[in-house]
């Protein structure tokens, strides 16, 4: 049984013909949703209604909407133009309020990542090294330069004006942020699709360069503001801009009006013309690019905007800018400002030694004097510029320093900008016959004299054969004549015979520090000494024997006056004594006068020296002294390749003889220490208190006073006669 039928018999549908479906009508019943229809029908009645002549039955849906849907419309077309002017508004509140909230959350992140505000203090200029010669000039500077603070009122009034008119002309105006400058920023940034002006005031820079980094980012510019703002209300406008202007970057590593000045005019910023503060304020846009010593060009061009600008803002006239613009600011570049970086850098590593490191701006004064540094750095790059192509040589080095070891100049290359090396310092060359008077010294200290003979001939040790430059032989001769003529084979022969160990430590006592091999050829200098220790082994004979330290710093201290170090004189140790040192300089006055340094002469002084060359002629070397100064010259090439035939009694005797008559100029002669007299003087006493009066009664018969020619033999003095007898010899004369 089925659940939900009727009772009744089933009824099966019939086909077949049925009523016409013509008279088929829907009543109003029969339509889905019919009594929803009802209810505007009422409230239509008083409506016209247009119906159909056929019957009384409603029209067709058909005909309804149109009118429905038209009334609508009309509704709607009324309240549609207010209706979007209303949800605009709102969208636009919203989204202003979103806006705010995001650039309030931006401000509040960046200001997250600010230092605490109570460290915000102004921090401490970088430390910087100044360095000053003899004379108190400056020289150079290591670190980021940074001048003495000045004062806005110690600047001529238009030197501010000249950065106000071109970074910031509502600098007065504005509270740290200039919206109108960065509205005219952006305008302009538009109009030229690119960044044509930047919209930072100066208070903003400021805040940069003290607590900032240079990155490009929103972040750093949202820093950038908040400094500005708390800048504007610590500190007044005129202290803004005083710190600006002495901590603002202006290239070549100055930092302030007043390092800025020094650097590129050679002056005070308190003694600036205008064109100079015009060129200094155009600095700020782009310091690397437009520093005068690099662009003087583009630095001008640069100023005359500065100036038009000035004049614009009727900071100046129409006529004082047109004048400036007529005289334009011309850079200085200090006297031998090249090389003297070689003597900075050696400064630069010696300092720890001496202070320790360095966390504060110090003052070096040292012993270097700026008009003998220029004379050596002249001489240098002068000859190296007319000769080197000739004779392959592409580098020399320079040093000179008074008897007592104080340096007063130094060459560390031909170009620092090219090659940072100093080859004053750092270098070690093969001295070659530049090392031989410490073989001779040893020699004398054995007891030999400069008269002593010995024989120039082949040599052959065990295979190794030493020859002359020449390869000329002239049998016996003196030691004064080997020396001066510089004979491999008697300094080997001598060098053998008081021993190269000898020699070494004779080498070691005047000064050397390298390691010296102490085998045949060191007589020939084939160790490798650096040009600072060699000059300063030839200070003793300079001075009368006394071992020196080659030095450069004499003191330091803070810019504000505080004593750091102050160099202690060398405790007096005498290393030769008083008659060798008189025999050393006897035989090496030789060499200036009838030797291989015959060009060096200066007049009015006596001088003396040794030339050098080493192997395959790949150094060329002369130490040259007086009693006023000792310098050493070198030639040759970085890479140790062999130059054409340079020797040191060419290239380097022109560069030590064009050097040493400036510097002795002016300058009263005097004799090298000690004088033969005095020695003399105290070898007679000290030999007649220990000889008899009989003894003293008889002639001197000492011979070899006269100095044989090279090629004819001479007779050695009677060891019985010694040193004594030579120097008595020399007083008196041979009989």
């Amino acid at each position: 049984m089925a659940w939900g039928r009727k009772k009744g018999g089933r009824k099966e549908p019939q086909f077949g013909p049925g009523p016409s479906l013509d008279a088929l009508r829907l009543s109003p019943e029969d339509r889905i949703g019919a009594g929803d229809e009802e209810k505007p029908k009422k409230k239509s009645t008083k409506r016209k209604v247009v119906e159909d002549d056929e019957d009384d039955a409603p029209p067709p849906p058909r005909e309804r909407k149109p009118r429905a849907s038209k009334s609508v419309s009309k509704r709607r077309s009324r309240s549609y133009l207010p209706f979007s002017i209303s949800r605009l508004m709102y969208w636009c509140v919203v989204l202003g309020l979103w806006g705010a909230i995001a650039v309030v959350a931006a401000v509040v992140w960046a200001g997250a990542h600010l230092p605490a505000i109570q460290s915000l203090e102004i921090p401490k200029r970088p430390p910087t090294i100044e360095i000053v010669g003899i004379d108190g000039s400056m020289l150079a500077q290591r670190g980021e330069m940074a001048g003495a603070n000045v004062s806005l009122k110690d600047l001529p009034p238009y030197l501010p004006k000249a950065f106000i008119a071109i970074e910031d002309r509502r600098f007065y105006s504005h509270w740290g942020v200039d919206p109108v400058g960065i509205l005219r920023a952006a305008v302009a940034n538009v109009l030229h699709r690119g960044v044509s002006q930047g919209g930072s005031t100066l208070t903003q820079q400021l805040a940069k360069n003290l607590f900032l980094t240079q990155e490009r980012t929103m972040q750093r510019k949202l820093q950038e503001v908040e400094l500005a703002l708390w800048l504007e209300r610590k500190h007044s406008k005129n202290e803004i801009l005083e710190l600006y202007l002495n901590r603002v970057y202006f290239g070549s590593g100055a930092y302030g009006v007043e390092a800025a000045a020094q650097r590129y005019f050679g002056k005070s910023a308190r003694q600036v013309t205008l064109a100079e503060a015009a060129m200094l304020a155009g600095l700020v846009k782009s310091p690397s690019r437009l520093a005068p010593n690099r662009n003087p060009e583009g630095a001008e061009k640069r100023a005359q905007t500065v100036l038009a600008a000035m004049a614009d803002a009727k900071f100046i006239t129409d006529a004082q800018a047109q004048a400036s613009i007529t005289r334009p600011a011309i850079s200085v570049k200090p006297a031998g400002a090249g090389t003297l970086n070689y003597v900075a850098d050696w400064i630069g590593e010696v300092l720890d030694d001496l202070v320790g490191q360095v966390e504060q701006s110090i003052l070096v004064e040292t012993t270097i004097d700026p008009k003998l540094q220029s004379v050596a750095e002249a001489a240098v790059i002068d000859e190296l510029a007319a000769k080197s192509v000739k004779f392959n040589v592409t580098q020399g080095a320079l040093v000179a320093m008074s008897p007592d070891g104080a340096v007063r100049a130094m060459v560390g290359g031909r170009n620092y900008g090219d090659s940072q090396y100093n080859r004053a310092v750092t270098a070690k060359r093969q001295p070659g016959s530049a090392f031989k008077p410490f073989v001779y010294l040893t020699a004398i200290e054995h007891g030999l004299t400069p008269d002593t003979v010995r024989q120039d001939a082949p040599l052959d040790l065990k295979g190794w054969k030493p020859e002359n430059y020449s390869r000329e032989y002239f049998g016996p001769v003196t030691l004064t004549q080997a020396l001066s003529m510089s004979l491999n084979t008697v300094a080997v022969r001598v060098g053998l015979e008081v021993g190269p160990k000898n020699v070494v430590r004779t080498a070691h006592r005047l000064g050397i520090s390298s390691r010296l091999d102490a085998n045949p050829s060191i007589a020939l200098g084939t160790s490798e000494v650096s040009m600072i220790e060699l000059v300063g082994a030839y200070a003793p004979f300079a001075n009368g024997g006394y071992a020196i330290s080659p030095h450069v710093v004499t003191r330091i201290k803070t810019l504000d006056g505080k004593l750091l170090y102050t160099r202690q004189p060398d405790q007096p140790n005498q290393v030769i004594e008083p008659r060798n040192v008189a025999m050393m300089n006897v035989m090496m006055q030789e060499t200036l006068v009838s030797g291989t340094a015959r060009k060096a002469e200066i007049p009015g002084w006596v001088a003396a020296g040794k030339t050098g060359t080493s192997q395959d002629f790949r150094d060329a070397w002369f130490v040259g002294y007086t009693s006023n100064l000792v310098t050493g010259v070198w030639l040759g090439n970085d890479d140790n390749s062999p130059t054409k035939k340079a020797t040191g009694g060419g290239l380097p005797v022109e560069v030590w003889t064009r050097f040493m008559r400036a510097a002795h100029q002016g300058v009263p002669p005097a004799p090298l220490p000690p004088s033969m007299q005095a020695v003399a003087s105290n070898t007679l006493t000290q030999i007649a208190s220990q000889i008899s009066p009989s003894t003293q009664a008889a002639p001197q018969t000492t011979t070899g006073a006269a100095r044989p020619a090279p090629a004819r033999a001479s007779v050695r003095p009677e060891p019985a006669a010694g040193l004594d007898g030579w120097l008595m010899d020399r007083l008196f004369g041979a009989r």
